[in-house]
């Protein structure tokens, strides 16, 4: 099974029937799928990446891709649908091939535009993987042994969406402070109207 038929199941099995779908393609990179599941008991709608992971990520200095490199798609969650933020996902999931940087917890991602249509945040900051969806492991993906060793598992990274002025705080304070600034404040990061976080 291909990587990336390998973690759209994988994404149905942890949020169920895909309820939206949209395709984005970008010269020279594999083109970029952004499922929507949802809404889900919960009330959240969960927006997903399927394409990012078909290539791993590899150092941007190293000479030579690394087949067992990390892997990872994107996953962000919000508790009312914003559709217009599928091309701005895409975007992001499309980072690691067309710029050559790995996506890693901690992380800042900054956009230039509105996340969505009439967001008030442009950026957003990496999480860690593992506690929304599970890795996908190694074994569960298709392709020949190399010499590096077998494909790294697919890790799912969720995103938190940061105002302009929360993004300046984490460069510059790092995303601990700014997780820190959310928790004091009792911010509810999934809310699409939240606002910003007390920064002084």
């Amino acid at each position: 099974m291909e990587v990336r038929a390998a973690v759209e199941r994988h994404l149905v099995s942890t949020f169920g029937p895909v309820t939206g779908r949209a395709g984005v393609t970008f010269l020279g990179a594999e083109p970029i799928d952004v499922l929507r599941f949802g809404p889900h008991p919960d009330g959240f709608f969960r927006y997903a990446t399927v394409g990012m992971s078909t290539e791993p990520m590899s150092d941007p200095t190293a000479g030579v891709r690394d087949p067992a490199g990390p892997r990872a798609e994107l996953v962000l969650s919000l508790r009312t649908p914003r559709d217009s933020v599928v091309r701005r996902l895409a975007v992001l999931a499309a980072i690691p091939a067309i710029d050559g940087v790995p996506v890693v917890a901690g992380s800042g991602l900054d956009l230039g535009e509105p996340l969505w249509d009439d967001a008030r945040f442009q950026a957003v900051l990496v999480g860690e993987p593992g506690g929304l969806v599970p890795d996908l492991p190694a074994a569960d993906l298709a392709g020949p042994e190399t010499a590096a060793g077998q494909p790294a598992p697919v890790r799912f990274l969720p995103l938190f969406p940061m105002t302009p002025n929360e993004s300046a705080f984490k460069r510059v304070h790092g995303a601990g402070a700014l997780r820190e600034r959310w928790l004091a404040d009792e911010l509810d990061l999934r809310d699409p109207t939240r606002r910003e976080a007390r920064l002084t």
